[in-house]
């Protein structure tokens, strides 16, 4: 009977270790690994395997003195609001993880952002533009620009580059990540070229794929340019339909467009297109090039901006566990000098650029922006950079 108690104690033990057991240190990723955008599952999967075991192999992370492995544990959030959310308590509840990764889409960052905020969880999601996700949140961060800064870069991008005076705009309202940034670049562009100068302001619904009535509305305006901040399953769609409904000026994308097999679905009808990013694979230099050869090799696919974004997230907050000092054992103490380490992330040299948290403000990176074009061969190339102000 007493030997069955100790072993029964023993089993309870084990299993409330914290995420630094036997010398590991465990990190979770609430990522879309089915559902409506799998691709940008699999690009942060692959980029995290890579890291990990480049890190394992090399001996593991230094934290306080002391050497730990990496563990990773990942949640399907099947592309779902709900799910995310689900995902990332069970990550920081059940398995115990010192910090998140994720998710990457601002539909399911928002909600998941407020659980992580709750439970006094690290997190940062590489993805999400949403203002939102981070917006009063001292437990979330980022690690990409904001829509309040893509949405201008494209509106003045627009006007400068095509000459547009009056612009249309077709996004999903259901969606967090469209809406906001379609609401941005509105904003943005009537403020260069005047009230009204959006003329066309056309919206749909998650999984719509008949786009013709407000693409009718569209060629009908007299718009220069078409803005449309989709994902990269949705854009062949619109793109091709636009085309059909007669609308033959330029369609300009946002970050979403990076994603997935752009090319694959769409075709020509992409190519010479313009679309606001986080990094260009093609023509990259120093070590953003020793990435993408790396991972190329690996996977026998270019990374988008998802897997540079994922690599550069996962660095930012090991960057933090090494800052935080010795790891006490202590979640709630350690979750918090994670979170406090973090915040005072300044200079990070990232594969998409130099980023700095504002200990002040919300934690979202001050970085630059890159505008792509679409190539002949349809590759994604370096067109020009964008930085704040």
């Amino acid at each position: 009977m007493k030997k069955s108690l100790l072993g029964a104690l023993a089993l309870v033990l084990l299993t409330a270790l914290p995420a630094f057991a036997a010398d590991s240190l465990k990190l979770g990723f609430n990522i879309p690994m089915t559902g409506d955008i799998p691709d940008v599952g699999e690009s942060s999967k692959n980029s995290a395997e890579m890291l990990k075991k480049k890190i394992n192999d090399a001996g593991g992370i230094d934290v306080g003195g002391k050497k730990y492995t990496l563990e990773f544990v990942y949640e399907d959030n099947e592309s779902k609001a709900e799910s995310a959310l689900s995902a990332a308590r069970k990550l920081i509840t059940q398995d115990k993880v010192l910090g998140i990764i994720g998710p990457q889409s601002s539909k399911q960052a928002v909600p998941a952002g407020e659980a992580s905020n709750e439970l006094k969880a690290p997190m940062i999601s590489p993805w999400s533009t949403n203002p939102n996700t981070t917006k009063g949140r001292p437990f979330v961060f980022r690690g990409c620009f904001l829509d309040t800064f893509q949405g201008p870069v494209a509106a003045k991008f627009a006007t400068e580059e095509f000459g547009a005076k009056k612009a249309a705009v077709l996004y999903d309202i259901a969606s967090d990540y469209p809406k906001g940034l379609a609401e941005d670049f509105k904003a943005a562009f009537e403020k260069i070229n005047g009230p009204g100068s959006v003329v066309a302001f056309e919206t749909f619904t998650t999984k719509d794929v008949d786009f013709s009535a407000q693409l009718t509305n569209i060629a009908k305006s007299g718009a220069d340019v078409l803005f449309t901040p989709q994902y990269y399953n949705e854009v062949p769609l619109i793109v091709k339909q636009a085309k059909s409904m007669g609308f033959n000026k330029p369609v300009l994308g946002s970050d979403s467009w990076g994603s997935g097999d752009l090319m694959g679905l769409c075709g020509d009808d992409c190519k010479g297109l313009f679309f606001v990013t986080h990094y260009a694979a093609a023509g990259a230099k120093g070590k953003t090039k020793e990435f993408i050869d790396e991972y190329t090799k690996l996977y026998n696919k270019t990374p988008d901006d998802v897997a540079a974004l994922t690599w550069d997230s996962i660095n930012l907050m090991l960057d933090g566990v090494k800052r935080m000092g010795p790891i006490t054992g202590d979640m709630e103490k350690d979750r918090d000098a994670l979170r406090k380490a973090m915040t005072s992330t300044k200079d990070f040299d990232g594969i998409t650029g130099q980023m700095s948290f504002n200990p002040e403000g919300d934690h979202d990176p001050v970085k630059c922006a890159v505008v792509v074009k679409i190539d002949d061969a349809g590759k994604f190339g370096f067109y020009k950079s964008v930085c704040p102000n």
